[in-house]
């Protein structure tokens, strides 16, 4: 498995061809791959700034819990419809 996410989003599509089906695999466009990878470093980024805030500061944000929820629900968003 040489790119995990690109793996992740290719469908794989039944197609009926003579008298048997075949299975085709459809690769998802690079963009798409390029914004999950985009929107995994942003979780990453922020988790590790929420991290520093709670260290330095001894407080929770919530602004920046509510941008890495919606980043993930973002990422789950598009695994779930890329695989319908």
């Amino acid at each position: 498995m040489k790119d995990v996410i690109k793996k992740a989003l290719t469908r794989k599509v039944s197609v009926k061809r003579g008298r048997g089906v075949q299975t085709v695999e459809i690769p998802p466009s690079p963009r798409l791959v390029y914004a999950v990878y985009f929107s995994l470093g942003m979780v990453g980024c922020l988790s590790a700034l929420e991290i520093v805030h709670l260290i330095v500061l001894g407080k929770w944000n919530a602004e920046v819990f509510t941008v890495i929820a919606g980043l993930i629900g973002n990422i789950t968003g598009i695994f779930l419809t890329q695989k319908a």
